[in-house]
């Protein structure tokens, strides 16, 4: 399910970007992007609990390492492009 909203929340960020530069109201696409981004770090944090649970610790040792760096750096810059357009929009502004 994770990747599911991960790619989600990609797609609607680009989504989010290409209004922006067309010069549409792109708000709603940021809002999903970083909605999509937070269901996605749920959906991760559920597998791993489930994983838990079940002690399942091979699988933790495995994967939670690598997935730590890699939901941290995604999620930064999904933080980072959703929000780049307000920026750039306040930017011009001045």
């Amino acid at each position: 399910m994770w990747i599911i909203f991960g790619v989600i929340a990609i797609i609607v960020t680009f989504i989010n970007l290409y209004m922006y530069t067309a010069g549409k109201d792109y708000k709603l696409a940021m809002a999903m992007g970083l909605a999509f981004t937070a269901l996605t770090l749920c959906a991760e944090y559920s597998l791993v609990s489930d994983w838990v649970e079940v002690k399942d610790w091979a699988a933790l040792d495995d994967v939670v390492p690598g997935m730590e760096k890699a939901l941290w750096f995604l999620t930064i810059v999904s933080i980072i492009l959703n929000i780049a357009p307000i920026h750039l929009e306040r930017k011009g502004k001045k």
